[in-house]
Order: C-alpha cells, then structure tokens, then sequence
C-alpha cells in the first residue's frame, strides 16, 4: 500500500509539474500568467490624435513643375506638436518646428509624372501621428499626335504572334507568343526569312525580347521567369526572375527597361535583374495603361499601347509622354485574321541607319516608316 501510495504522489506531483509548465508557456490556449497580471494601466496608448491634413485634398491633380501646398491644423486644445515632418515621394522636404503648420513642397519635388504619396509626421513628446495622402502628377505639356510615312516594305511571318523585336547588325530579332507558339528568332529583313529558331516550352508564353552587350533577355507573361541567351548560338545561359508580369523590354544604356501591362515602366540592373527605378507615363490629361512592347529610340522609349495603333514616345526623365504615334492607316483592321488579337505590336530601330521598323502579331508586313511632325 506505501508503494501504491508513493507512486500515486509521484504521479500526482508529476501532472501538477507539467500543467505549471504548460500554463506558463501559455501553448494550451490559456491565458498565460503574464497576459492575467497585465493591468489596464500597461495596456498600449492609442496614438494621439496631433494633427489634421487641410490641404493637399486626397488625389489632387498637379503638374510638372508646380507647388503642392500642405496645409495642417492641431487637432484639439493643448495639443500642440513638438515638430512635423514632411516627406513626398519617400523623401524628407522640411521639418517644422512652430505654427503655421503649412509649407509649399518645391518644384524640384515634382519633378516625374506618377500618383504620390506625400506624408505628414506630428511628433510630440516620445509619440507620433502620421497623416497621409496621395497627389498625381500630370505632364505639364499636351502631347502632338505624329504621322508617319512607309519608306519600304518587308515580308513578316503571318503565324509569327509578335511580342517583342530588335534590330541588331543587319538582322531582326523577333520573340514570339502564345502558348505551344512562343519562340526566339533571327530573321532576315529583306525576305523575312527565319534563319534560326528557338522554341520555348508550351507552359510558358513568350513576350519582350532586348539585346543587352552580347545576350538577349526574354521575358514571359505570367510565368514571372526571364531567360538570357547567347546572341550568337541562342544558348540559354541564365534565368531571372521578377514579381510581375513580363510585357516589353528594351535597353536603355547600362539598363533594361521593362514594362508589365500598367502604365509603369522599371529600370532593370541586367546583371541582377533587380528593379533599380521606375517611372509612369502619364500625358496631361491621364495615365497611360496597357504599356507593351517597348524600343529606345533617340532618347525616347517608344511604347506600343495594347489594343490599340498607337505608339506613346515617353520621356524618361519624368515619364511624360512627349507625343503619340498614330498608326491607324498603317495596317487597316480589315485585313487582320482577328482584329482583337492581330494588334500592333513590335518597333525596332536601326541606330546606325536610323531606320525604325513596326509590325504587329500576325501581320504578313512590316513595315520601314519615318515620322512627319
């Protein structure tokens, strides 16, 4: 019976050891000693209420080159901050210290086209109050419409579903899309035959292509992979991988400038393939979505808007767009197999002859054009 009742209390005091334990660690779901002996005294203070944002209103519209005014008032009696810091765009414009709560951000701020985040910080004592608001950015000029003249016409692939085009030491380089369709080419201009050809595998669809020193990069729709080929064998070499969707490419000096569909064009480390910057393109009147294909050309980016004739040259320094292509006439919608699908879509420029070429997805022509201002 002493062993039965010492093996009991051994038992007992076991299961007394473990339940402690547990409820100290708080892993059976109730309340831990901690949380019980908290006080309403140390429960955390809401954050003051310091401030309250007059102007700018939610989504003001600017320009180019204009002040944004930020007007603030304290919020309630002896409430009065200690400093309020100012930032636009992620950079700090100005800290005030005393009322008038208000300061004109300079134009040097905005100077890129794009829907801002502007931020107002009320400190006092040891606590914050942030207040924000978003503000856009419109280009402070109206962009001309251009038209364009055909100086030479070449054959083109009709079954090619053109997603991205280069011209490189006297030949195109074109990729193509769809699925079980996509591809990497090298064509030869003047009778549009395919020379070389890379097929890409049928669960990837093939988008912008650029030539970067001695490698081309190929994007792909929705499969947030990239790859990079050997221009002179289409040796695959490399995969990148990016976070959105893969449209256009082009190269832009030291940078691979890529678009996804929206109005935002990034600037590319190509060695990384890391997002280093980025723009979006807006005209005077509203942002410019649905960016795709992509050439820098003279300065500009020149950008096929999907579903639509018409290219958007961009500046980009700031991201306004500084004219408009209109190729309407270029290829009437009669003759495409699918006048929702068979789009514009492809620009090359020949720099050292200063040719610009453009074509679209299924089109049996491309086309040499030059621009009349």
């Amino acid at each position: 019976m002493k062993n039965d009742c010492s093996k009991y209390l051994l038992l007992f005091s076991s299961v007394l050891l473990v339940t402690w334990i547990i409820s100290c660690s708080g892993r059976s779901g109730k309340s831990s000693p901690d949380s019980l002996a908290q006080t309403s005294d140390e429960k955390e203070e809401p954050a003051p209420r310091l401030i309250r944002m007059l102007l700018p209103e939610e989504n003001a519209e600017y320009r180019l080159g204009d002040q944004v005014k930020v007007s603030l008032t304290e919020q309630g009696n002896n409430n009065s901050p200690d400093s309020v810091a100012i930032s636009f765009d992620g950079r700090i414009v100005k800290v005030l210290k005393s009322t008038p709560w208000e300061f004109s951000i300079p134009p040097s701020f905005t100077t890129t086209t794009g829907r801002k985040h502007l931020k107002a910080v009320a400190f006092k004592n040891s606590r914050s109050q942030a207040v924000i608001r978003f503000v856009i950015i419109y280009s402070d000029r109206t962009p001309k419409r251009v038209g364009f003249k055909v100086v030479h016409t070449y054959p083109h692939d009709r079954d090619a579903f053109t997603q991205g085009l280069f011209f490189q030491n006297g030949f195109l380089y074109e990729g193509t899309g769809q699925e079980t369709g996509s591809s990497l080419r090298e064509v030869e201009l003047e009778s549009g035959k395919i020379l070389r050809q890379l097929n890409l595998e049928s669960s990837v669809f093939g988008e912008g292509i650029t030539l970067y020193r001695d490698r081309i990069f190929q994007v792909t729709w929705q499969n947030k992979v990239g790859f990079v080929y050997d221009r002179a064998t289409f040796r695959l070499i490399n995969k990148v991988y990016y976070q959105t969707q893969g449209w256009g490419l082009t190269t832009m000096d030291d940078r691979i400038v890529m678009s996804d569909g929206s109005n935002v064009l990034y600037f590319i480390e190509p060695e990384s393939f890391t997002i280093v910057s980025r723009i979006e393109a807006y005209d005077n009147e509203k942002k410019i979505d649905q960016l795709n294909e992509l050439e820098y050309i003279n300065g500009e980016i020149w950008a096929n808007i999907w579903m639509s004739d018409l290219i958007a040259r961009i500046d980009p320094a700031t991201g306004a767009v500084n004219s408009y292509v209109d190729l309407a006439a270029i290829f009437p919608e009669a003759n495409r197999q699918e006048v929702n699908a068979d789009v514009l879509n492809g620009i090359a420029y020949d720099a050292l002859n200063n040719r610009i070429f453009v074509t679209g997805k299924r089109w049996p022509k491309l086309f040499e054009i030059r621009i009349t201002e």
